[in-house]
């Protein structure tokens, strides 16, 4: 069968031509001597990977020197509970802006450890909009603001971040992170999930101000999830998830080789651009965000009926497009364009949903 256009929300697409690079060392990695799966954590050759990811993720997002890298287990779901525990004493007040259903995830984790203050929410439309935040809202106590930078379910993404006083700011950037240009200093935090632009699953990138993590905490909190820890061993106090870190290393060298994060950016919103125009111009599709809180990462669309979506679906499976199906907690249609997604599957996708509309359904 050959290779088809992957617009899956995570694990997605990598680009061939880091899988290539990857198969090669899958049997003998460069001066090992074995295979890249079975190399000691402590052995130089990955102390070389792990140096060389963290080193060009500095590059291509400029992240400065006083913020710490730190390559975690996990994913981005188990920073939820790490976020609170490292940054806010038990029971102390922390804000969170509801925009989906990862953030509200990212909340009710939370509330184990810390009093939740909702500082805005877009759950009144089905969180299809990001909604503003009333700096006043945000008490000068609380531990820090919690915001998902981008909505991989529904589509919508945060194009300026809001105002927060002097209480830290930390964002989820999983879905975007690599295909949007961030500035980091804008932040306090940054974590990430890795399967969408850094690779493989299972593991949780966190960039963080190392004022902010070198610190004492609860000691209650599971040693594995102390940033301090993580920072004081250089991301392997324990056996760390090397292969997430090699492959998310390629990830990050394929970026730098394509013109950086900022020509991701210029990518990204060319397919995006390209979708959410035939999507605007269609009788029978649509998409439910607002204008200004449209992702171009993840677009979503709907049909007029389930058996609708259903063939649309088929139809495009069938044309060599999968993973298209919406996320089951709220159905329809999902295009997820990361980086690794060529502008050729856009392109694809695009005549596939006007030949449907025209009732050219094969």
């Amino acid at each position: 069968m050959e290779r088809v256009f992957n617009f899956s929300a995570g694990p997605s697409a990598i680009p061939e031509e880091v899988l290539q690079e990857a198969q090669r060392d899958l049997f003998n990695y460069p001066g090992a001597g074995c295979s890249v799966l079975e190399m000691s954590h402590r052995s130089p050759s990955f102390q070389s990977i792990i140096d060389e990811t963290e080193a060009t993720l500095r590059r291509i997002m400029n992240i400065p020197d006083d913020y710490a890298v730190l390559f975690m287990q996990g994913g981005a779901t188990l920073q939820f509970a790490a976020v609170a525990m490292n940054l806010a004493k038990r029971g102390q007040k922390a804000c969170y802006a509801l925009t989906g259903q990862f953030s509200t995830k990212s909340m009710e984790e939370g509330s184990k450890w810390v009093e939740p203050i909702i500082v805005s929410s877009s759950k009144d439309k089905t969180f299809s909009y990001i909604p503003k935040i009333d700096p006043a809202s945000i008490p000068e106590d609380a531990a820090y603001l919690h915001i998902c930078a981008n909505n991989t379910i529904f589509g919508t993404t945060y194009w300026e971040l809001p105002e927060h006083g002097n209480v830290p700011l930390v964002a989820d950037w999983s879905s975007a992170i690599l295909g949007v240009d961030i500035d980091v200093t804008k932040h306090d935090m940054i974590y990430a999930g890795a399967q969408k632009n850094m690779g493989p699953s299972g593991m949780a990138v966190v960039i963080a101000k190392k004022s902010l993590i070198d610190r004492e905490i609860d000691p209650v909190v599971p040693i594995m999830l102390s940033y301090k820890t993580a920072m004081d061993n250089g991301s392997m106090y324990n056996t760390p998830p090397c292969f997430s870190i090699y492959m998310a290393g390629l990830m990050a060298k394929w970026v730098e080789r394509q013109g950086g994060v900022p020509e991701m950016e210029k990518r990204n919103r060319e397919k995006a651009g390209m979708l959410y125009d035939v999507l605007d111009n269609s009788k029978i599709f649509s998409n439910p965000v607002a204008l200004d809180s449209r992702s171009i990462t993840n677009v979503t669309f709907t049909l007029p009926t389930q058996e609708d979506t259903d063939a649309f679906l088929k139809m495009a499976k069938g044309r060599g497009m999968i993973n298209l199906k919406g996320h089951r907690s709220v159905g329809g249609c999902r295009a997820s364009m990361y980086n690794g997604l060529p502008l050729e599957g856009t392109k694809k996708l695009v005549e596939c949903i006007k030949d449907f509309e025209a009732g050219k359904r094969e």
